[in-house]
């Protein structure tokens, strides 16, 4: 009876750790499938020239799907507020709204006829696609770097990174004492010029050449070559410190970069999105105005 119990905890337990691509064994994804597959073979089955377009029976059946595909999928932002289970949980709209969105690719696409010019329809499948692959994006990124954040975090948060480096700064400030007045500026260059986030390129691309721990560790290893021997118990400590900094600042900055790439996407696909459902209107208005 104890074993199992304990095997439908740990049933559930994968239940509840699945991700929300493999949710309902891949439901949305045979959705979305499917409905490619119906609109690709009806596009091959209907046999007139010149090929069906958007002002065809076959271009409106697939607009109006795909217009109030766009509708829903846009409505995500407002669904994410709300937690349920079931069928209808977050996990499930976020797998439908994945793989549904994808499908627009090529139900947009059909929809067109494949006929794209200068216009505003050809502006609202361009911000269509822009859409689309930012939350390609997206979906790659929350499902592949949460497992990153974690292993390089580790046990340690934000607030004690910040604490280490506070700590570490007062402790090489009291190890500098001894030091003559040309390498006591250069500890100061780091304890009083620390940058973890930097610019946004900075924590794209984690590169921090103008960071003043690693010029400091860069100018005291060439100095210490000079230094008498009696400075050099002084100066390892200081080196030791700043090199204990240096790492503190490079696991920081790499849990900023992968935060950065997590969150830099919605710049893009919330803001394109909104204009998208613009374009999409100006579209339709002038579809059923002036066609």
């Amino acid at each position: 009876m104890a074993k199992a119990v304990v095997r439908q905890a740990n049933r559930s337990d994968v239940r509840k750790h699945t991700g929300f691509l493999r949710d309902g064994n891949y439901r949305w994804l045979w959705v979305a499938l499917a409905l490619c597959a119906v609109s690709i073979v009806a596009y091959l089955m209907i046999d007139v020239e010149p090929r069906p377009r958007g002002g065809t029976m076959y271009g409106y059946i697939l607009g109006t799907i795909g217009a109030l595909l766009i509708v829903w999928l846009s409505l995500f932002g407002i669904r994410k507020r709300v937690i349920t289970n079931g069928v209808y949980s977050l996990k499930a709209w976020l797998s439908a709204h994945v793989y549904l969105g994808v499908s627009l690719l090529v139900i947009g696409t059909l929809h067109a006829g494949f006929h794209f010019g200068w216009n505003v329809h050809t502006l609202a499948y361009g911000l269509m696609v822009l859409v689309i692959v930012s939350g390609m994006f997206g979906a790659a990124a929350y499902t592949v770097l949460p497992r990153e954040l974690s292993a390089n975090r580790g046990e340690t948060t934000q607030k004690q990174w910040l604490e280490t480096i506070r700590s570490l700064d007062a402790q090489l400030r009291d190890a500098a004492q001894p030091l003559d007045r040309a390498e006591a500026d250069i500890v100061r260059l780091s304890t009083e010029k620390t940058d973890i986030g930097g610019s946004l390129i900075n924590r794209l691309t984690g590169q921090y050449g103008s960071c003043s721990t690693h010029r400091a560790v860069e100018e005291l290893a060439r100095m210490r070559r000079s230094l008498p021997q009696a400075a050099s118990a002084a100066v390892d400590q200081v080196d030791a410190l700043l090199k204990r900094k240096q790492e503190t600042l490079a696991q920081a900055r790499r849990q900023i970069r992968i935060k950065t790439f997590l969150e830099i996407w919605l710049y893009v696909h919330v803001p394109v999105t909104f204009a998208l459902l613009a374009a999409l209107t100006a579209h339709i208005l002038s579809v059923f105005f002036y066609w």
